[in-house]
């Protein structure tokens, strides 16, 4: 019976040992082959946009293509948990928008950024408010939305992303922050299909990334009202202000971060480190950040969590607020 389990044992041992060296080999290859970066959102939202840039970047630095497969749909949840469930071999890698920490207070996913591999941040950006200009309600101004909207209870059509979704939270924050009432109408997509609610004039008012509607403000089909953050967008934008401005001390900014399945090899993780690293302090990468008024916020792995652990607790009140907290 020893005998058989020493043999046994020993056969084990083989086993992981050339499975180590394996790894170990693939590490030093790494990477030989193209890689998937999947993109929780549809095609034109900011994430998208965010996205791209960066992985032609980081690909200059690998020496493979870096290849963008979005997966929208399900609040980021669908394209996240395929980098999950993933092999953790470096080659299915992807982002995620800051839902990575509110989908599990949902309970729409069982995991978090704690179950994830992080490369970093690669970028943060203001929520703002814009109006349509194709509606019964052309408001001009934020002030005039929050007076209409307490005289006028429902009548307002606010579009935002959905439920759950970084741009919902700040619409929610915008609402509750403010006392007023709202027809808020959640989109299925994030800031792509939200601004086209807007910028076709199905709704008055829209919670979207500035990112995603300059192309529609700049063609003059909605109009920047004020911005969910502490600081105002970079010019031309900068005539709208923060609702902290107008007397309102509500903030919600949103980040992007890389992401991979969860036990990853170290060599691969370094290698994917370094390369996103490089990608998200660029200063063509910054410059183009700049361009679409977003800004550069790169965060090594080691400090993400902490990070986004306080960005859950405030995710957390909002969603307790509206009935959305899954609570264990």
């Amino acid at each position: 019976m020893n005998r058989l389990f020493s043999l046994v044992l020993g056969v084990s041992l083989l086993v992981q040992g050339a499975q180590f060296v394996e790894q170990a080999r693939a590490a030093d290859r790494y990477p030989v082959k193209p890689i998937n970066f999947i993109v929780p959102l549809e095609a034109g939202s900011d994430g998208d946009i965010l996205a791209r840039p960066l992985c032609q970047k980081a690909s200059a630095a690998l020496g493979q293509p870096v290849m963008i497969v979005n997966k929208p749909g399900a609040g980021s949840t669908i394209g996240v948990r395929e980098v999950h469930m993933s092999k953790p071999d470096g080659y299915t890698i992807g982002s995620a928008p800051i839902t990575l920490v509110t989908n599990k207070l949902q309970g729409i996913l069982p995991y978090d950024h704690h179950d994830f591999t992080s490369f970093g941040t690669f970028y943060m950006f203001n929520h703002v408010i814009i109006a349509s200009n194709k509606t019964a309600h052309p408001f001009k101004t934020i002030q005039e939305v929050i007076a209409f909207a307490k005289k006028n209870p429902g009548e307002v059509k606010l579009a935002t992303a959905g439920v759950g979704q970084s741009l919902w939270i700040a619409a929610q924050a915008f609402i509750d922050g403010t006392g007023i009432s709202v027809n808020a109408i959640p989109q299925t997509g994030a800031g792509g299909s939200t601004i086209l609610q807007a910028a076709g004039g199905h709704v008055d008012i829209a919670v979207v990334g500035i990112g995603a509607a300059k192309s529609q403000l700049d063609a003059g089909n909605v109009r920047l009202l004020a911005v969910i953050g502490t600081k105002r967008a970079l010019p031309p934008y900068d005539y709208a202000p923060t609702l902290k401005e107008v007397g309102y001390d509500i903030n919600w900014e949103t980040f992007g971060i890389v992401i991979g399945p969860p036990k990853m090899p170290k060599d691969v993780t370094d290698r994917l480190v370094k390369a996103f690293e490089g990608a998200a302090t660029d200063p063509e990468y910054v410059k183009f950040l700049n361009g679409i008024n977003a800004y550069p916020f790169y965060l090594a792995p080691d400090k993400i969590n902490k990070f986004m652990d306080e960005r859950q607790e405030v995710a957390r009140k909002i969603m307790d607020r509206s009935g959305l907290l899954k609570k264990n």
